[in-house]
C-alpha cells in the first residue's frame, strides 16, 4: 500500500461536520439543564439535551483523530523543525489572539449577569489582573482545544516524523497487520482501558494543570488519526468494516441511553458506586461509544464522501476562524436572546441562525480579505495575484493570432 500523498476530501468534509456539530452544541448550551454554561435561559429542552449529549460522546474525540491526519500532511513536506514553527504560527499565535481579544466579551457577558456593573472598556483591564477563570477573567475558554493541539504536535513531532520515515515504516509495520480482518479494533484497546481507569480521578477540565485523563485520551486519538493515514491499508479496513463500527456504535449508545433513561445509572444506585466493577463498566461504555462514531464516520465517509466539490476550498478555509470565532458570538446573541419571552425552541434556532450568519459574515467581511487578520486567525498567506511577463503576453499574442485570421 503506498503512503497517501495528497489531502483526503472525506477527511476534510469530516472536520467541516466535527465544527458544525461544536457549533450547533454550543448554540444549544444555554438552552439544556444538565450541563453547566457561560449563559443559561430560565427554561430549557430536553430534546436539545439529547442531542448534545449524543454528539458530546465523539465530536472532539473526532477533531483531535482528524488533526492527526491534518498532522501528516504538514509534515510530509516539511523538517520538523518548519513544522514546529508552522504549529506556532498557525496555532500559538490564534490561542494568543483569542485569549486577548476573541474571548474576553464571553467573560463579560458573563460577569454582567453576576451583577458587574460597567461598560467592556472598564472589564478589559480585569484580564490582567484577576487571574485566571473561573475566580479571574483570563481564559481560553473553546479554545483549549488549541492549546492542546499545539502542545501534543510539539511534542510528538519528532516521533510523527520518524515514523514518516522507512526505518519507520520498516519498525511500525505491523500497524498493517492490524489492517486484516476486525483486528482494527484493537487500536482502541489503550484509551479505553485508560479512559475507564483514570475518569473518577480525573475528570475533564480544560485548564491543562489538572487535565491529565482527558491528555491521554485525547492523545490515543490524535495518535490513532495519524497512524491510520501514514498506514492507508488501516483507513481501508475502517472502510471495509464500517458497518461493525456502525454496529458498536448504535449498541453502545443505546445501552447508555437505556441506563440513563431508567435512572440505572451505578453512581444513583450503588452506595459504594467509586469501588464498585458496574461503575467502571458503565464508565468503558464512553469511550467505546466514542470510538465506534468516529470509526463509522471515517468508514462511510471514505465510502460516500471522497469528492471533492468547489465550494469545499472556501469551507476549509474558513472552518478555523469560524471555529475561533464561533462561541463568542453565540454568547453575545444568547445574552439578549434569553432576556426574550419566546419559546426554548424557539431561541435556540434564533440563536443557531443568527450566530451562524454572523460568523460567516465577520470572516468573509474582516478576515478572510486582509493579511493581518488572516494571520492572527491563522490562516494561510493570502495568494498573491501574478502578472502576465512581457514573454506569456507575447506568447499568447501569437496564439491568438492565428484564431483571428481563421474567423
Amino acid at each position: 500500500m503506498q503512503p497517501v500523498s495528497t489531502r483526503q476530501a472525506y477527511l476534510d468534509w469530516l472536520r467541516i461536520a466535527s465544527i458544525m456539530a461544536v457549533f450547533f452544541l454550543h448554540s444549544s448550551m444555554a438552552y439544556v439543564e444538565d450541563w453547566g454554561w457561560h449563559l443559561k435561559n430560565k427554561e430549557t429542552s430536553n430534546l436539545l439535551m439529547e442531542v448534545n449529549f449524543w454528539m458530546s460522546r465523539f465530536r472532539m474525540p473526532l477533531l483531535f483523530f482528524i488533526s492527526g491526519t491534518v498532522t501528516y500532511f504538514m509534515l510530509k513536506s516539511r523538517t520538523t523543525g518548519s513544522f514546529i514553527g508552522l504549529r506556532f504560527r498557525r496555532l500559538f499565535i490564534p490561542l494568543l489572539f483569542g485569549m486577548l481579544v476573541v474571548v474576553p466579551p464571553q467573560v463579560y457577558m458573563e460577569r454582567l449577569t453576576q451583577g458587574f456593573k460597567g461598560n467592556f472598556a472598564d472589564f478589559y483591564p480585569s484580564i490582567f489582573t484577576t487571574g485566571a477563570y473561573p475566580k479571574g477573567n483570563l481564559s481560553w475558554h473553546h479554545l483549549w482545544f488549541i492549546l492542546y493541539l499545539f502542545l501534543y504536535d510539539i511534542i510528538f513531532a519528532p516521533a510523527f516524523k520518524w515514523s514518516m520515515s522507512d526505518r519507520g515504516k520498516q519498525r511500525l509495520a505491523f500497524f498493517n497487520n492490524l489492517a486484516t480482518g476486525k483486528r482494527i479494533y484493537l487500536l482502541l484497546v489503550p484509551s479505553v482501558i485508560i479512559y475507564t481507569a483514570m475518569n473518577l480521578s480525573f475528570p475533564e477540565t480544560h485548564d491543562l494543570i489538572h487535565d491529565w485523563g482527558r491528555h491521554i485520551y485525547w492523545i490515543f486519538f490524535l495518535l490513532t488519526g495519524f497512524t491510520c493515514i501514514n498506514f492507508p491499508a488501516l483507513m481501508d479496513s475502517l472502510e471495509r468494516n464500517r458497518r461493525t463500527s456502525f454496529l458498536l456504535a448504535f449498541a453502545t449508545i443505546l445501552i447508555i441511553n437505556y441506563i440513563r433513561w431508567n435512572n440505572l445509572e451505578p453512581d444513583d444506585i450503588f452506595p459504594n458506586w467509586r469501588h464498585d466493577w458496574r461503575m467502571y463498566a458503565y464508565m468503558l461504555l464512553f469511550p467505546l461509544t466514542a470510538w465506534g462514531w468516529i470509526f463509522t464516520a471515517i468508514g462511510y465517509a471514505k465510502r460516500y464522501l471522497n469528492k471533492k466539490h468547489r465550494i469545499q476550498n472556501y469551507i476549509n478555509e474558513a472552518v478555523y476562524p469560524f471555529y475561533i470565532l464561533h462561541q463568542t458570538i453565540i454568547v453575545i446573541v444568547v445574552f439578549y436572546v434569553i432576556r426574550t419571552s419566546e419559546p426554548v425552541l424557539n431561541k435556540f434556532l434564533f440563536t443557531f441562525i443568527t450566530s451562524f450568519i454572523l460568523v460567516l459574515c465577520i470572516y468573509h467581511l474582516f478576515i478572510r480579505p486582509y493579511s493581518v487578520t488572516r494571520f492572527l486567525f491563522g490562516m494561510k498567506p493570502k495568494k498573491k495575484a501574478t502578472r502576465p511577463t512581457e514573454t506569456t503576453v507575447e506568447k499568447s499574442a501569437e496564439t491568438i493570432q492565428p484564431a483571428i485570421q481563421l474567423s
